[in-house]
């Protein structure tokens, strides 16, 4: 068994100096407590080995992100590893390496509430990445084939066609668990019990230790973290996957189906009266034998097609379950295009043009799957309305309408008619004559884009 001798959080630091907080080994040797302090562990060598740290600073540099509490961005990391890598090294190996607090961030949720980053210095995100490679094949070994997230060659759309698959073969009713905060919830002493059922090397579970306790920086003061793993890190969605895979193993042994991305899962049953059942015997599991925290006012069982999961929707036709655009994912699509095509945003042509591009074209990827064809064209409509709308805003005086809707091709008459009415812009937006002066073609050649330019009927195949 072994202890941490230290486990309070030091200001910022990318690496410890010093003898403080070196661990001691407590064993049991022919009936008498001994200690030692092994010199070598095969793990650890593993993860510390030149190729595998090289690989982890490069996937770092790949993944840039902000920088820690000591300031230190991904631009500064080479300069630093070539003055520091051996001393890095070395005091991980005797264990007098303490990663430094991590810097909490706020990200705004679409419920009001606050998801709770935590961003670490880029040399904890490279020893983290470091171990993370060295025990993924370790963990893909013994994960289940019901989890998709944070998953080498996995992904969400591949749990959705999973799901689809289990609907068609007969159940139509799902338990959608929602564990309540997990990322800041997972209890660590739980978490250090299953990682040593697999991990044999104390070295490693005492350097995951010592980052799970190594607190957090909120404004100017450190608080220490005695439970979580803050979301932001490179070696917390696998020890999430490590804890989850417990709850998929208990889902197998019971002869669940079940899908899990992260900490979002479905459970299959083939009637409510089962589904209300697994509910309630799941729940004691998760929060008895994990010690998780199950939201149970958001933990639902209903018939498939009533169910959000990954931002999709499901329905049933003709015997077989199809993917749809849920209604909550649409209502945000909006929201988010309002904000780009807002007339006092502040933006210009190009910079809305090319803001309208990009997230246009990363949710029409994401959201390919669905069958929306007659949605597609009900928003794109609303869409062109909106940026006719910013257009003819644009345009302001009077008299720049009316020059702008004769050069669109619109008769004096009209154009002078038009360019002096009084209706508001949304009604403009929408009348014959903005839309006949400023085509759809005509939007397309001048850049702007909609959900049509990208969405195209699609299969499941494309799975």
């Amino acid at each position: 068994m072994s202890t941490e001798s230290d486990s309070c959080p030091q200001q910022s630091r990318p690496e410890a100096k010093g003898t403080v907080g070196v661990q001691t080994f407590m064993r049991v040797v022919d009936g008498c407590l001994t200690t030692e302090q092994p010199t070598r562990y095969p793990l650890m060598e593993q993860i510390l080995s030149p190729a595998n740290l090289d690989a982890a600073y490069r996937q770092v540099m790949r993944n840039k992100g902000a920088a820690g509490i000591d300031r230190m961005d991904c631009e500064r990391l080479l300069s630093y590893l070539l003055a520091h890598k051996d001393a890095l090294a070395e005091s991980i190996r005797q264990r007098t390496y303490r990663p430094n607090p991590v810097r909490r961030v706020e990200i705004p949720k679409d419920n009001g509430k606050k998801r709770l980053l935590g961003i670490p210095t880029v040399v904890d995100r490279m020893v983290q990445q470091a171990i993370a490679q060295v025990l993924t094949p370790i963990y893909e070994r013994q994960f289940s084939d019901g989890s998709y997230g944070f998953r080498p060659n996995r992904g969400a759309k591949q749990a959705l066609v999973r799901v689809t698959e289990i609907v068609n073969d007969g159940y139509r009713h799902a338990v959608g668990i929602d564990l309540e905060r997990f990322f800041d919830t997972v209890n660590h002493a739980k978490l250090i019990e299953i990682l040593q059922r697999t991990i044999k090397d104390d070295a490693v579970i005492s350097l995951i230790h010592r980052y799970l306790n190594a607190g957090v920086m909120i404004g100017t003061k450190v608080e220490p973290t005695r439970e979580g793993t803050p979301q932001g890190g490179p070696l917390s969605p696998l020890l999430a996957n490590v804890l989850l895979n417990e709850l998929d193993k208990e889902l197998e042994r019971r002869g669940h189906p079940f899908v899990r991305y992260a900490d979002d899962g479905l459970i299959f049953c083939k009637s409510r009266r089962a589904a209300e059942r697994v509910r309630e015997s799941i729940t004691t599991f998760i929060e008895g034998k994990l010690k998780l925290k199950v939201n149970r006012e958001k933990t639902e069982c209903a018939y498939i097609g009533k169910l959000k999961y990954l931002g999709y929707g499901f329905y049933v036709s003709r015997g077989k379950c199809r993917l749809r655009l849920h209604e909550k994912s649409e209502a945000k699509l909006r929201c988010k295009l309002k904000q780009l095509t807002s007339r006092s945003n502040g933006m210009g042509y190009e910079q809305r043009k090319t803001a309208l591009r990009n997230y246009l074209q990363g949710w029409t990827e994401y959201f390919d799957y669905a069958d929306m064809g007659s949605k597609v064209r009900e928003i794109d409509q609303w869409l062109r309305r909106r940026l006719r709308m910013c257009i003819w805003k644009s345009w302001k005086k009077p008299l720049t309408r009316v020059k702008n809707l004769i050069r669109c091709g619109i008769d004096r008459w009209h154009a002078y008619q038009w360019g002096n009415t009084s209706k508001g812009y949304w009604r403009i937006a929408g009348s014959w004559i903005l839309t006949q002066a400023i085509s759809d073609e005509s939007l397309h050649k001048a850049g702007y884009s909609w959900i049509g330019c990208y969405y195209s009927a699609s299969t499941l195949s494309k799975g």
